[in-house]
């Protein structure tokens, strides 16, 4: 390194005058970065008595859903209550807008082109749906939709349609306030405010798909898509979700340059280029109805949800009273404005009837405003930007050893060497941060048994990895020859200059990231060239050109750590979720401090020694606290998957148990779980999962995440499970059943009769030729699973299946029968959903009350429970 100089000031008294910019550019930054509206209470304003969206009313509507009538898990009597809810609601609504239409006639003699209907759509149907690198097929029965147009009540009117979805239902462990009730208000509130706005008209038609199952693997956008007549007018959709309860809605994917240009016009954007090619990217393992209108319609759209605070994110406390206020505000305000402006007159509607082309389109917010430009010119500005950069290093370079060496006249080489060994020291100061964070997570989790003490807030980590990160990028600089700091500032500004440039020539959108720090960088040293004609940078500079990565990597910060942290929680055992998150402080914390490396050569290796030994000594306080710490508490809860099973074949009764993240203790807590409720002398099991453990099929593919116990349950003398003999008797047969020997297959109908009994699922290996499924199985002998969701009251659903019969000694009947594994949900054995009605839960709910109890003392709270009766079992057909 290069050896000291003296300095107007030294490397303390310089950090305490920047130390304005380094504290008060974030502060500002998280301030605009969680802003949110102020929610409105009146249904009509006061001042211009026009209606206007109410985030009062969006949440009566969550409220009334998730706690009024509660879980709506599919197949449910609550889900169908919902339907009739719903369906009862739009009616009414559709009345108004009648009455409307006629009061306009009325009083201004004009007939008001303005038409709402409404349809309750039911059907039956299946779909493929792998995920996870899982293949899967899912089948249901009676699912229905409630679907409202409106439109000006003309055939060009209703020729070309804009789509806005959301999914009714939730999922088994949530009453699901946020996920998705809130979205289902939001398109309440925005059909009263459109419909009852005088004199709006609709140039094209919007369709408001409440959608009734997307819990159970999107099932009922799918019957949308494939079998309701208004989706061949369908050119556009905006999907609705939400992940979280806090902070503004976020775009995460868009799919054409019309639909990001529509975007831009609501009034409180949010979203950036990096969610999209994340997502898509399938980095997330997350899925939404994008899919199904995407794969079924061919159409463009948006994907927005609300993603902070996702800890509560399919648990017990998606709750109305955890929902931050002015988000549904944010919602619904920006769902109306995209709504009016692809609903008018110069919307892109009519131009997408041929589908659409994927966007290259760069977008992103900075500090709330909305910024996009084509792919094309993004290679412009950072091909400009990566040439200015080399031409100024190229001409302005000074050469810091002039005066005790010899120098080139023409000094080309000196120049490339010198930005040749600049880029090296970032590159190394990079590694330092890498290599020090992960080895810091390597001894939490693997020495401490500490991992994921973090996890309970969002930003702790960064307390946590964020001096090794320093510590590493400074101590790297120590091992490597000397480089001037003026040269270590301007291969920083070259490799993101010219990194930015070449990712996008790469096709990724995402590279704007680096073009948003680099500029700064490069205008900061123009004007410290102009005013500075001394050896090293003017502090001043630092301050110019720290200030465009604080405001950025603040806000990648802040978006990174919101989605990912509460993610590590449900990600699976086995997941290296400690390096995932030390990983991202290094990667963001070098993106936002870029000129932390420039800095150690400011003052060299008399500073940076010192400067290490302190934040290592700084690292061993925060690991002592760290280590104090739990991962968990009341809001941020352990998700723990319980299931007690009654085996109807085997007569067997088991507790299983099941966690999805890597923090220590869930074996301790298992094995009291065992002690205090399983039978006397046993203890639980660890189980391994695979595509063959049918205990965990009603979860399947996401059983992959699972940590498997399982714990004997006593049985009562003389018990028989009611599912196993009766009228709710649960079977799986074959019926229709041939046999071709000559052509060596075996054609039957696969019966599966599931009274009280819901998400069926049956799992075995054949080699499967043809199936009515709506897919063409694969052309070998392999593990099928197949799904089932239907409406409640369902109880029977089939698939015919010609299959090929093994070669082998036995006889031809033997070869040709298939061991088939079922299971599924009782309907009435859901704590705490079906709490209501707990004793038609049978002893399953006896179990899960007393256990629900023990864990809310044992753990503070700190645990969030499925608890989920199943009945199965295994039965040759």
């Amino acid at each position: 390194m290069a050896p000291p100089r003296s300095r107007p000031w030294g490397p303390i008294l310089s950090l305490l005058v920047l130390s304005p910019l380094l504290i008060g550019a974030p502060w500002f930054t998280v301030r605009k970065h969680y802003e949110l509206p102020e929610p409105v209470k009146e249904l009509v304003n006061p001042v211009t008595s026009l209606p206007q969206l109410s985030e009062v009313q969006i949440l009566s509507y969550a409220q009334y859903l998730s706690e009024g009538i509660g879980y709506r898990t599919v197949g449910t009597s609550e889900h169908a209550l919902a339907d009739k809810w719903l369906l009862g609601k739009v009616q009414e609504m559709k009345k108004e807008c009648e009455a409307l239409v006629n009061q306009a006639r009325v009083t201004s003699g004009t007939a008001r082109k303005l038409e709402c209907e409404v349809w309750r759509q039911e059907g039956s149907g299946s779909h493929r749906f792998d995920m996870m690198g899982k293949r899967l097929y899912k089948t249901y029965v009676n699912l229905s939709n409630i679907i409202v147009r409106v439109s000006d009540g003309t055939p060009e009117g209703k020729e070309h349609a804009v789509l806005v979805n959301a999914h009714l239902d939730s999922t088994v462990p949530s009453p699901g306030a946020a996920d998705d009730a809130l979205s289902v208000g939001v398109m309440l509130e925005c059909i009263r405010v459109l419909t009852h706005t005088p004199g709006w008209e609709p140039k094209h038609a919007i369709i408001f798909l409440f959608n009734h199952a997307e819990e159970s693997l999107q099932d009922a956008s799918q019957l949308y898509s494939t079998q309701h007549p208004t989706a061949k007018t369908v050119r556009a959709f905006i999907n609705l979700e939400a992940a979280g309860t806090e902070g503004r809605e976020l775009l995460f994917q868009a799919t054409s340059e019309e639909m990001i240009k529509a975007y831009s016009k609501v009034p409180r954007p949010f979203g950036t280029v990096l969610a999209n090619e994340v997502f898509s990217s399938g980095v997330l393992l997350s899925d939404t109805d994008f899919r199904q209108f995407e794969l079924y319609l061919n159409i463009t759209g948006l994907d927005l949800a609300v993603v902070g605070n996702s800890y509560l994110y399919h648990t017990r406390k998606d709750l109305v009273e955890h929902i931050q206020p002015g988000v549904a505000q944010h919602m619904a305000d920006n769902t109306l404005a995209l709504l009016h402006y692809l609903s008018e007159e110069g919307s892109p509607l009519p131009s997408l009837t041929a589908g659409y082309h994927k966007p290259s389109t760069v977008f992103f917010t900075h500090l709330g405003q909305f910024f996009l430009y084509s792919a094309n010119t993004a290679k412009v500005l950072y091909g400009v930007l990566a040439a200015a950069s080399l031409l100024f290093v190229r001409y302005t370079y000074r050469d810091p050893w002039a005066a005790l060496k010899k120098a080139n006249p023409t000094n080309h080489y000196g120049v490339w060497t010198a930005q040749f060994n600049g880029v090296y020291a970032v590159s190394v100061g990079f590694l330092g941060a890498l290599l020090a964070t992960n080895g810091l997570a390597a001894f939490m989790h693997r020495v401490l048994d500490k991992n994921m003490s973090w996890f309970s807030v969002e930003m702790s980590a960064l307390a946590l990895y964020g001096p090794p990160a320093i510590a590493g990028a400074f101590a790297t600089q120590l091992l490597i020859p000397s480089v001037p700091e003026r040269s270590v500032f301007t291969g920083m500004l070259l490799t993101q200059a010219i990194g930015a440039f070449v990712v996008q020539l790469c096709g990724f959108g995402s590279a704007v990231i680096l073009y948003l720090s680099a500029v700064p960088l490069l205008l900061a040293l123009v004007t410290d060239h102009m005013f500075n004609d001394g050896p090293t940078v003017s502090l001043w500079t630092y301050a110019a050109a720290q200030l465009g990565p604080l405001l950025s990597g603040t806000q990648v910060l802040c978006t990174v750590f919101d989605v990912f942290v509460p993610l590590t929680g449900r990600i699976g055992r086995e997941a290296p979720a400690e390096h995932i998150i030390a990983t991202l402080v290094a990667v963001t914390g070098a993106y936002t401090l870029p000129l932390v490396v420039p800095f150690a050569h400011r003052y060299g290796p008399s500073f940076v020694l010192p400067a290490v030994m302190f934040l290592h000594f700084t690292t061993l306080v925060t690991v002592g606290i760290f280590s104090l710490w739990s991962p968990f508490d009341t809001m941020h809860q352990r998700r723990l998957f319980v299931l007690s099973s009654d085996n109807i074949t085997s007569h067997e009764r088991y507790l299983h148990i099941g966690a999805a993240d890597g923090a220590p203790g869930l074996d301790a807590l298992v094995y009291q779980i065992s002690e205090q409720f399983g039978v006397p002398g046993t203890t639980a099991e660890a189980e391994e999962m695979n595509d063959w453990n049918g205990d965990w099929d009603i979860l399947y593919p996401f059983s992959s995440f699972m940590s498997p116990y399982k714990i004997p349950l006593p049985i009562e003398p003389g018990f028989v499970s009611p599912f196993a003999v009766g009228e709710q008797q649960f079977k799986v047969e074959a019926v229709n059943d041939k046999i071709d020997e000559k052509a060596g297959t075996r054609s039957f109908t696969l019966k599966i009769v599931h009274p009280g009994i819901i998400w069926t699922v049956v799992a075995f290996d054949a080699h499967v030729l043809k199936w009515t499924l709506d897919d063409s199985p694969p052309d070998e002998y392999t593990r099928h699973h197949v799904k089932e969701g239907s409406f409640y009251g369902v109880d029977t659903w089939s698939m015919d299946m010609v299959v090929k019969i093994p070669e082998g000694d036995k006889d031809v009947k033997s070869r040709s029968e298939i061991s088939i594994n079922f299971m599924g949900m009782q309907e009435s054995g859901m704590w705490p959903g079906k709490k209501r009605d707990k004793a038609k839960g049978g002893h399953a709910m006896v179990l899960f009350e007393k256990l629900d109890t023990w864990l809310t003392k044992h753990t503070d709270d700190r645990v969030d429970a499925m608890l989920v009766a199943t009945v199965g079992g295994v039965v040759a057909v």
